[in-house]
């Protein structure tokens, strides 16, 4: 059953990797700012945020595959959110996917350029959905709000102004259902609203992304102990040489081994109500048992 996931799994990335490649190709270029924004984009990785879209959107009745502009939207919004917090001004990282980060290679003028054109470009994407007006309004509506101050924006900015000083169990929560677990939220959400799901579901699948979303920081701030840079291809150790509070200095390995166990069953149960959800638990299962 695990090889049959993980084949569908790969099927949703190869659809990915191919939209995303499609994106820029007949688009004017301006010096190297449509190559710094695919050098980031098309850098592989995961692809977990939109792997859920398309998932969601099948449990949930769609297709898949008229869902991909919302998926791939927001992986450029992910994306430009990695490249900004990779940055001198942020986190300072030199290692992004086994390779030099965007500032690194372009400079940080076109690095903060191409951050700001997926940004811009993935509300474009969102616009080419071949769905009905009133969902892709939605969508927009939901990436937005998620996306912005009241949300990864925000955790960012929450981020930041922990630094330096010792942060309390429930800012951290605070922090990162912000940072990390808004785009994995939206990710869900945008599968259902491409789906045609009703409220109830929404509810119901941003209640399972959120507690996703959290077991996975947790399990990254455990990596960032325990991994190294060649395993995770970042660079891993930063969170203490930014002294910035994590689950596991708040927590301890083993508590947050636990954490993420929990949220982990928060999310499968999550998802009672709804049939064929069984790639979900997979995908629940496996990213809390990843090594990198």
């Amino acid at each position: 059953m695990e090889k049959d996931f993980t084949a569908l799994m790969a099927c949703d990335r190869t659809m990915i990797e191919d939209y995303l490649a499609g994106i820029f190709r007949e688009e004017p270029r301006y010096a190297d700012l449509q190559e710094a924004m695919e050098y980031s984009l098309l850098a592989g990785g995961k692809r977990i945020r939109p792997v859920l879209t398309l998932e969601v959107c099948r449990m949930c009745g769609g297709d898949p595959q008229a869902a991909l502009p919302f998926a791939c939207a927001l992986e450029m919004i992910h994306t430009y959110s990695l490249i900004h917090d990779d940055l001198p001004a942020m986190d300072d990282d030199k290692l992004r996917r086994g390779r030099p980060t965007n500032h690194v290679v372009y400079g940080e003028a076109t690095a903060i350029l191409a951050g700001d054109g997926l940004l811009t470009a993935a509300f474009e994407q969102l616009a080419k959905a071949e769905l009905p007006a009133q969902r892709i309004v939605e969508a927009v509506a939901c990436l937005a709000r998620n996306a912005g101050p009241g949300g990864m924006v925000g955790g960012q900015a929450l981020d930041m102004a922990g630094e330096g000083r010792s942060m309390t169990r429930g800012e951290l929560e605070q922090l990162q259902s912000l940072k990390t677990g808004a785009l994995i939220s939206a990710a869900a959400e945008l599968g259902c609203i491409a789906a045609g799901g009703s409220p109830e579901q929404r509810q119901k699948v941003r209640e399972y992304a959120q507690a996703l979303g959290r077991a996975f920081q947790v399990q990254d701030d455990i990596l960032d102990v325990t991994s190294t840079d060649e395993e995770l291809g970042k660079n891993v150790g930063s969170d203490r040489v930014n002294e910035k509070t994590t689950f596991v200095t708040a927590l301890g390995l083993e508590g947050s081994r636990t954490l993420v166990e929990e949220l982990t069953q928060r999310a499968i149960r999550a998802l009672d109500g709804f049939a064929n959800v069984e790639f979900l638990i997979w995908l629940a299962q496996s990213l809390a048992k990843r090594t990198n």
